[in-house]
């Protein structure tokens, strides 16, 4: 490989030269959806519902590397029931691992301790977090002449690091430190403004994954960035959106990503793209589909979780559920539309007996779809995977 291509600036442009109309537009389409998003759900509703979305985030970002991991298997495993067959149970823990790490992120959001989300001690952290707790052999990287063990965070360093990913062959290892570098003071939010940090979360994860630090794992910790940017540029929705559900099923097929993040690494072409190393045109494009992909999650789920829509789909999880009283329905959207209820409270809203109040209430917390922090506390929404099948049509995979 040339001395030119094994300079950072390899990697640019990675930025956009010039904002296009549609581009402009998709950025003020997603802070204006995020936005509302983010305010649909009482708070303590909306944090259980992020909980579920992990589960959706997990499932189609390990669906792209290729691992079909049952959602009720992720959540089973984040109750700590592993499966007795080892290949299942690796996937069980490789799925709870990146649970982990997103509510991880998540918390940081919430609190405002976020560190910069494209800086190479965020992003090395990301790596080291997902496979600090996960089975020895899911460390070990290479079937041919020069397999390793893979260090949990650590950069790719040697040359038996060194890979190609499809047609793509990323920097060399030993210059992997460089690029990170560039790419964390490319990509630094403190020193862009709002609109510029939405339109930087795309061209940063095809850049992200263009140096593939990493032995392995590289895929993974650009999604988990890519998330942790939406939060830290104001379109996170307090953890309500799956980006990887998105960037899985794509906007009309599931090979989109692939074909766009190839399409992404092309050279560029001429006087009239740019003026560096890799298209400036590709990455337009690129960010524009990104972009879409990112409006198209947010827009779905915000129709998800359109209360009026919430309440039919309580009424309907009621009446197909026998054991149920019709005044069911009346718990369930005093909890919507409050956040938590007291328990002493349900008497009152249903106008039944304490008895059969109380009766009523057990049987909706036994089925999970609500549930309470303390053995007598409040109640509140409970997003299980059995429960979203119901509530939430298309948020995950038929069964």
């Amino acid at each position: 490989m040339g001395e030119t291509l094994e300079t950072p600036g390899r990697i640019e442009p990675c930025c956009l030269e010039v904002v296009s109309e549609e581009i402009s537009g998709l950025v003020a389409m997603l802070a204006a959806r995020s936005a509302k998003l983010g305010a649909r759900l009482r708070p303590k509703t909306a944090a259980h519902l992020a909980d579920l979305v992990r589960i959706v985030n997990c499932y189609y970002s390990n669906l792209i590397e290729g691992h079909d991991t049952n959602p009720r298997d992720i959540e089973r495993a984040l109750g700590g029931e592993l499966a007795e067959e080892a290949g299942r149970r690796a996937l069980q823990v490789e799925a709870a691992a990146h649970v982990q790490v997103q509510r991880a992120v998540d918390g940081m959001a919430a609190a405002g301790r976020l560190p910069e989300p494209a800086s190479v001690d965020f992003v090395r952290w990301l790596h080291r977090e997902f496979y600090r707790d996960v089975p020895p052999d899911m460390l070990h990287v290479g079937n041919g002449e020069r397999p390793f063990e893979m260090e949990p965070g650590a950069f790719r360093t040697r040359p038996e690091h060194d890979v190609v990913v499809g047609r793509h062959v990323p920097p060399s290892s030993e210059r992997v430190d460089d690029f990170m570098r560039h790419f964390e003071s490319r990509y630094r939010f403190a020193s862009m403004g709002p609109d510029t940090r939405i339109m930087a979360m795309a061209a940063a994860h095809h850049r992200l994954a263009y140096i593939h630090p990493f032995p392995d794992g590289n895929g993974r910790v650009a999604r988990l960035m890519s998330h942790a940017m939406a939060h830290a540029a104001g379109v996170g929705a307090c953890g309500l959106w799956p980006i990887s559900r998105g960037l899985a099923l794509g906007l009309s097929s599931h090979g989109e990503y692939g074909r766009m993040m190839d399409y992404a690494d092309t050279p560029r072409q001429g006087a009239l793209d740019g003026r560096g190393n890799l298209s400036l045109r590709a990455l337009t494009e690129f960010s524009a589909w990104f972009l879409r992909v990112c409006v198209n999650q947010v827009t779905f789920m915000d129709a998800l979780v359109d209360p009026d829509r919430l309440r039919e789909r309580l009424r309907a999880y009621v009446e197909r559920d026998e054991r149920l009283r019709p005044e069911a329905g009346l718990i369930l959207n005093e909890v919507l539309s409050t956040g938590e209820m007291v328990r002493g409270d349900t008497a009152r809203v249903t106008g039944l007996t304490e008895q059969a109040a109380g009766d009523l209430l057990g049987t909706l917390t036994d089925d999970g779809i609500l549930a309470s922090d303390t053995t007598m506390g409040p109640v509140s929404f409970r997003f299980t995977v059995h429960v979203a099948e119901i509530l939430l049509p298309g948020l995950l995979p038929q069964a």
